[in-house]
Parts: structure tokens; C-alpha cells; sequence
């Protein structure tokens, strides 16, 4: 799989098979996205939340590419009701195919209002992801999240080898918790994300790295690079 950071929550995987996955999609206005990165192909869009940083261009790309367009149920009924038509709401806990790849939708501990014509209206809760591949590799896209518990329950239910965390800190959390975050999943590397963009997401990878020596590899990513795994 190519994985391509755009820039704070959102990722592009290309898979072996040819399909383009985006996560979070905020291209427009994004001051960390890659001015010369170009999408030709998109087959699915995976939403952890409603926040305008992660559902930015949702709409948009699901229409010019007729995405599959993955979220929680209330946020998913609120795509459709923007003319969406090709939704896929679902709830923690539940499981489906995206493609290839079968998607689990787990717990975040953050909100999930929805800014719409000025207004913050319901969008469900915030929510991660577990990816898993066909030839057996698990990836947990935690989404926008403080470290919780029961990321213990992701270890021993699906045993990621790759994780997504947020570092920023002030609307997510900081290095500090996502240490905490690495020792409860026990994945072997790491890619931290939502740091970076605007001045007060002051957490940094090196910090994290620091944190978690002997237990998880911290992968720092640079917007617009594409890396595979």
C-alpha cells in the first residue's frame, strides 16, 4: 500500500489492487496540503467525524468521483441530505467491506458537531477506524481522540501493526497521552497526525518518539511524500 500524508488529519492509501482510500478529506484550505498533489481516483472516503477539518471536501469529492462515503449513521444522513448518494453509515462496533479492505468502526473520545449554515448541528459521535487487509495486516485510524482505555480492547481484538494517532494537543492529545496510547496498543509503528497546522497543535513526533522508545516506531510523514508499507 502507498501511503500519502496530505496534510493534519488526511491520508490517501493507494492499494495493491489499484483503489484510492482518503481519510478525513480537508484539501481546501488546508495550509499543510500539498499544492501540487493532484486525486485522478477515488473510491472511498472514510470519515472519523464531522469536524470541518475532517469533512471539508467530502461532498465535493464524493460527487466529481462517485465515492463510497463511510461515517458514522447521523453524519452519514446529513451527506446524503448535501446530495450524496453513494453513503455508508455505520455504528462502533459494527464491520463492512470498503472494497477490498473489511472496516471496523471503534470509539474516539472527542465531538462531532456539524457547521452548517452557521449553525452546529448533531453529527453522531466521533469515531476511529480498524483497516484490515486481506493479506492479514490490521492499520487503527484513531481519528481525532484522546487515549482511552479500552484501546487496550483494539490490541487485543485486533492487534494493529500500524496506528494513526493525533499529537497536537489542545483539540486532541498531546505526545503525553499518545505515549499512553502507544503502550495500550502495541503497534509496532506509528504515524502521528493533527499536529503542525495551526500554532496552538504544538505536539511534535521527536517528543513522542521519545516517549515510547522500545515499545512502537514513530513514522514521521511529510505532506505531499508518498511512503509504502
Amino acid at each position: 500500500m502507498e501511503i500519502t500524508w496530505l496534510g493534519h488529519g488526511t491520508f490517501q492509501w493507494k492499494l495493491d489492487s489499484g483503489e484510492v482510500v482518503l481519510f478525513d478529506p480537508w484539501l481546501d484550505g488546508n495550509p499543510s496540503y500539498p499544492k501540487d498533489h493532484s486525486l485522478d481516483r477515488l473510491d472511498a472516503i472514510l470519515i472519523s467525524h464531522g469536524h470541518f477539518d475532517h469533512i471539508h471536501d467530502a461532498v465535493p469529492l464524493a460527487k466529481k468521483f462517485s465515492s463510497k462515503v463511510v461515517s458514522i449513521y447521523e453524519t452519514a444522513v446529513w451527506l446524503e441530505s448535501k446530495g450524496v448518494a453513494n453513503t455508508a453509515g455505520m455504528n462502533k462496533g459494527g464491520s463492512q467491506m470498503v472494497g477490498p479492505l473489511k472496516v471496523t468502526m471503534t470509539h474516539a473520545v472527542h465531538s462531532c458537531g456539524i457547521l452548517d449554515d452557521g449553525k452546529i448541528i448533531y453529527g453522531g459521535e466521533a469515531a476511529g477506524y480498524v483497516v484490515r487487509f486481506p493479506d492479514g495486516r490490521t492499520v487503527y485510524f484513531a481519528g481525532d481522540t484522546n487515549v482511552f482505555s479500552d484501546m487496550a480492547l483494539i490490541r487485543d481484538l485486533y492487534h494493529p501493526d500500524l496506528a494513526f494517532l493525533p499529537i497536537g494537543d489542545l483539540y486532541t492529545m498531546s505526545p503525553h497521552e499518545a505515549a499512553m496510547a502507544c503502550h495500550l496498543l502495541q503497534a509496532p509503528k506509528v504515524i502521528p497526525m493533527h499536529f503542525g497546522t495551526f500554532p496552538p497543535l504544538t505536539g511534535k513526533p521527536s517528543e513522542l518518539q521519545e516517549l515510547v522508545k522500545g515499545v512502537s516506531q514513530v513514522w514521521d510523514l511529510t505532506p505531499g511524500r508518498t511512503v509504502e508499507w
